[in-house]
């Protein structure tokens, strides 16, 4: 069994992924429907995966125009390894902690779908579809997760975890519906939307018991340096892109890669390890709403009153995931 050990960046840090496994530890008993304790730096991870995702939004739309799908799906990750690689191959120097035969079976699955697949198909969906109606097909994802992680992760169907979920899922609609934009009915594009929130959930299914055994910013590192080689054929198409595009494009691919990528990811897979993987996944509710602010904030782009009530309704929703339901009476 993995040891962890502190590393000085709080996260935790695994001596030996091969080490022979001892004795297996009963767990703890858990109260049906009564969502586990969640540490501050849980929830810090969940914030700033939040509010980056979120500034994604308004980076792609500022770069779009410059790159294409597959090139900016390249440029965002060949800058993300190298950032995270800055933090992540010295501690591979240093604890010799590689995956190794089978294991690397989960890091290749999630880091073809989530990382290259996923990106590649959104970034496409977005060229066809307006934003309010790609944000509502992305958001079919937590559901997905909710439903896989109580199938095939024994996370069960807590009662609050699938009202929260439904609520802010109307919340996410309310938004999208109010987003003045008159959807153009892309079958192609509604088609790799809901492939790229399928590829996504399915990608956290697969992420999750992989965290139990790799630190979450080698797990993120080693997800974005598969996503990166998958999209390779693009790299010729990125090098033309970039000798065109004016400098602030090139800065805002930067910042893609570094901050909603390399940073984002990793919070995401530190609060993976300490939570459920179907109530993580309802935060990302919030991201649509958060994504409105930044916008207002940094582009003047004043919100609609739909786009405030639906913001509200998400953060009600995501909030009725985290209520404890009352133990039935013996």
């Amino acid at each position: 069994m993995a040891t962890t050990a502190g590393n000085g960046t709080g996260l935790p840090q695994h001596s030996n992924l091969t080490a022979p496994a001892g004795p297996a530890l009963p767990e703890p008993p858990r109260t049906q429907g009564v969502p586990p304790a969640v540490s501050g730096r849980g929830i810090a991870a969940v914030v700033v995966t939040v509010l980056l995702w979120a500034s994604a939004f308004v980076g792609i739309r500022a770069v779009g125009p410059s790159f294409s799908p597959g090139s900016l799906t390249l440029g965002r990750l060949a800058v993300a390894v190298v950032a995270l690689g800055v933090v992540v191959v010295p501690q591979l120097r240093r604890t010799g902690i590689i995956p190794r035969g089978r294991e690397w079976w989960p890091i290749l699955a999630y880091g073809v779908m989530w990382f290259g697949g996923y990106n590649v198909a959104l970034n496409a969906a977005e060229h066809l579809l307006d934003a309010g109606t790609a944000a509502l097909l992305i958001n079919v994802n937590p559901i997905l997760v909710a439903v896989m992680a109580g199938i095939i992760l024994k996370e069960g169907f807590p009662r609050w975890l699938i009202i929260g979920s439904l609520v802010a899922f109307g919340g996410v609609a309310v938004i999208a519906l109010g987003s003045g934009q008159q959807s153009k009915g892309d079958v192609a594009g509604v088609l790799l939307c809901l492939l790229a929130a399928a590829l996504a959930a399915v990608s956290v299914i697969i992420q999750k018991p992989v965290l139990r055994k790799v630190p979450a910013a080698q797990a993120t590192w080693f997800g974005i340096l598969v996503g990166a080689l998958c999209c390779l054929p693009f790299a010729a198409q990125l090098v033309t892109e970039v000798q065109a595009a004016p400098l602030p494009a090139t800065l805002g691919l930067v910042y893609l890669g570094v901050f909603p990528t390399a940073i984002a990811f990793t919070t995401w897979a530190y609060a993976l390890s300490l939570i459920d993987a179907g109530r993580l996944a309802a935060t990302t509710y919030l991201v649509p709403g958060t994504t409105i602010l930044i916008s207002w904030l940094l582009l003047g782009e004043i919100p609609t009153v739909w786009g405030l009530v639906g913001g509200v309704i998400c953060l009600a929703g995501v909030a009725l995931t985290r209520r404890r339901s009352r133990p039935r009476p013996a």
